[in-house]
């Protein structure tokens, strides 16, 4: 299974990656290693493909439904790891737990405390970001030395939103003007930068140390699975644990 390893400054202990769509058994067009069990993908082959992700990790990672929404779970000892909770973050100081998010465009957020000892992984996009799931997700840490790496998402020549998505933003952070390029010949529509934008939000919460936005999900068809460029698609995840 071919994975992303989150290029970040953290300590050895953390591990964060992201999950290609290849190594999989999924069809299409969940062909192959679609995560995800609310898509209409045979849920045995979609089984199979958790099955393989696990054989990585030192057990069974901590999942959610995924809602859009600014809710963080914050696992401990006593979190019911078979109760699929509705919430776009997951934060943790619980050594050998991953923590799994999935996404087919939208943002992954993941965080570390300089330490290495609390870390989290969020799933933001547009409204999540908007709504503050970075800001309630970094109220978790104990530290104020946190270190950011963004994972792949749609990419600024591929995210195209409406005047609405814009002035929400801009009016809530004056500086994202920055982040919206009109498009010639479609009035009201801009192409939006979802890396700057979290960039703009992280700053302002303080964290300095921010890596990634490298890549696109919706061009970079033979790494990513995209709702916006495929509609029926499958999930790519991202995992990150303190290890051992």
């Amino acid at each position: 299974m071919d994975t992303l390893v989150a290029k970040w400054q953290v300590p050895n202990k953390v591990v964060a990656f992201s999950t290609t769509r290849q190594g999989g058994v999924s069809k299409a067009p969940f062909a192959s290693l679609n995560l995800a069990q609310h898509v209409n993908d045979n849920p045995l082959d979609v089984a199979e493909n958790r099955k393989r992700l696990t054989a990585l990790l030192p057990q069974a990672p901590f999942w959610l439904s995924q809602t859009h929404s600014t809710r963080v779970v914050c696992v401990d000892a006593q979190t019911d790891a078979n109760q699929l909770y509705d919430a776009d973050a997951l934060y943790t100081q619980q050594v050998n737990q991953p923590l799994a998010i999935m996404t087919a465009d939208c943002l992954p957020v993941f965080m570390c405390s300089k330490q290495g000892d609390e870390v989290a992984v969020i799933h933001a996009g547009w409204r999540g970001l908007l709504n503050g799931v970075i800001e309630n997700t970094l109220n978790c840490f104990k530290s104020s030395q946190l270190i950011a790496y963004l994972g792949a998402a749609i990419g600024p020549q591929k995210f195209e939103v409406g005047n609405d998505v814009k002035s929400a933003f801009c009016n809530k952070h004056e500086d994202a003007i920055t982040c919206f390029q009109p498009i010639d010949g479609k009035p009201n529509k801009y192409l939006a930068n979802i890396y700057q934008l979290a960039r703009i939000v992280l700053e302002k919460q303080g964290v300095s140390s921010i890596s990634g936005g490298e890549y696109c999900t919706v061009t970079q068809q033979n790494l990513f699975f995209s709702y916006r460029r495929d509609g029926v698609t499958g999930r790519n995840a991202h995992i990150i644990y303190i290890a051992d």
